[in-house]
């Protein structure tokens, strides 16, 4: 059997490489002096095609140094999580490792001078070194344990980053914290949903925390035919699980301890679940769980919100977000289930109910705002088109969320975009004042290229060329030089 996310341009690479002045076309501004970081899936070892789903490869970071107009290296490295070391004939490094001994491989930033490769699920996150090297597990200087999540939001204002985080361990709890400009925990708030739900992503504005409590949730037939257990116990495992996942805790110490997963078994435990309540919760960021409010949505999975704000016209909130119609259902390697669409949903806290409408309807991912804005009333959001199974499309789409309309740049046929980000020409600029920058694959060339656009125009600016594919992978980020 063949599998979409192990050809083409998601292909994995097969080594690391160190490249040093790389070819520039046009003009890089002297304000970019940092690294353009993203981190995606990169399976290394043995791996059964049929069971392969996207979301489950070893994490390989891709950096871009960019300084005085130049690109000055290129670097891509394994995350070294157990089986990624195990494969490369390397030591394991010391920790714990949770819910999978896969490497970080969802989402890579900078906080409080460390680079961290970031994944979600109980999964062990990982510091990296400036040239993308890996020091250890990440758990915060020993403030945050059980996992954290792909997708922080930091506070504009204070620096801090703020998280909700999710695992089949935590019971029917999610857990939102808050990480210092130290990078340690400052607080923790355990939050009831319904049962073991994969919560991806979660939105955060000036004075709420909104959690997206949605229809896929923790799948025990496929936990259980994952784990390393004899055929003949398969069938009580099974039970077990679904009496605990989603209604007990379970502690760190016996998480540490339970059975193996196969390597080669590597599909994602979470699945759609039709009887599982649509909903979203929404607590005052100083609150605690008694302070949550729930609304209903319309059945539906969203990975990923643009951005979200109060309304300065009323009592609501505004959330933008990229909605799937369902998720995991009929195609169990990746997200594939119908195209994902941009929506705006404003909660009405006085009248306690959710009014949703189509935005856009291109069929999109991997939205993002100017983030000095996180939080806050923006008119700009950025996304890239996508085709079947969640690849590259090969159009970028600004959008006007006060006019009301969508400018596009189309790259030409055979060209696939990943996630662009904005990056201000100035800490004081327009919110459109700067650069989008994202990987555009070529697949009549089979190369890749860092494409730095004006966000304003979309037009071209600069262009880092390079000699090999960046294969088709998730989220990055603009790291600064501090």
């Amino acid at each position: 059997m063949t599998n979409r996310y192990l050809e083409g341009a998601f292909a994995p690479m097969h080594e690391e490489l160190t490249l040093t002045d790389l070819a520039v076309t046009g003009t890089i501004p002297d304000y970019l002096d940092g690294r353009y970081l993203r981190n995606g899936p990169n399976p290394i070892g043995e791996i059964d095609p049929e069971l392969y789903h996207w979301f489950i490869g070893d994490g390989m970071v891709h950096g871009i140094r960019i300084r005085d107009g130049k690109a000055e290296w290129y670097r891509n490295r394994w995350v070294r999580g157990p089986l990624a070391a195990s494969a490369l004939g390397e030591p394991c490094p010391p920790g714990h490792f949770g819910t999978l001994d896969i490497a970080a491989n969802t989402n890579v930033i900078s906080h409080a001078g460390k680079t961290l490769a970031l994944i979600e699920g109980g999964i062990a996150n990982y510091e990296l070194t400036d040239e993308l090297d890996t020091i250890g597990v990440c758990d915060f200087d020993g403030t945050l344990t059980g996992g954290y999540t792909a997708h922080p939001k930091r506070d504009p204002e204070t620096g801090e980053l703020h998280a909700v985080s999710y695992s089949s361990n935590r019971g029917n709890t999610v857990q939102y914290s808050v990480i210092g400009v130290d990078g340690k925990a400052r607080r923790t708030v355990d939050v009831e949903v319904h049962g073991s739900p994969m919560m991806h992503d979660f939105s955060l504005t000036e004075r709420h925390v909104i959690f997206y409590d949605l229809p896929v949730s923790f799948n025990a037939r496929i936990a259980t035919e994952m784990v390393s257990v004899p055929k003949a116990l398969r069938l009580p495992t099974r039970l077990l699980l679904s009496s605990l996942i989603g209604r007990v805790k379970i502690p760190d110490p016996i998480a540490a301890r339970q059975p193996g997963f196969n390597p080669t078994d590597r599909r994602m435990p979470y699945s759609w679940n039709p009887k599982y309540p649509a909903r979203i919760g929404v607590m005052p960021r100083d609150g605690g769980n008694s302070d949550v409010r729930w609304f209903d949505v319309e059945p539906c999975y969203v990975f990923h919100p643009m951005n979200a704000y109060d309304s300065p016209d009323d009592n609501s909130i505004v959330l933008d977000v990229v909605r799937h119609p369902t998720m995991f259902d009929t195609d169990m390697l990746g997200p594939n289930e119908g195209p994902p669409t941009l929506e705006r949903w404003t909660v009405d806290l006085t009248a306690g109910k959710v009014l949703e409408e189509r935005f856009d309807d291109h069929p999109q991912e991997f939205p993002r705002v100017d983030e000095r804005l996180t939080g806050r009333r923006h008119r700009y959001g950025y996304a890239a088109t996508v085709s079947e199974g969640t690849g590259g499309g090969d159009t970028l789409l600004k959008h006007d969320l006060v006019a009301g309309n969508t400018a596009t740049r189309n790259f030409g046929a055979g060209m696939q975009l990943g996630e662009f980000v904005f990056h201000p020409s100035s800490a004081s600029s327009a919110e459109d004042d700067g650069v989008l920058m994202g990987y555009v694959y070529d697949s009549a060339a089979d190369r890749s290229e860092l494409a730095i656009l004006d966000a304003q125009t979309l037009e071209d600016v600069a262009s880092v060329k390079l000699p090999h594919r960046v294969p088709t992978g998730f989220h990055g980020n603009w790291a600064p030089t501090a």
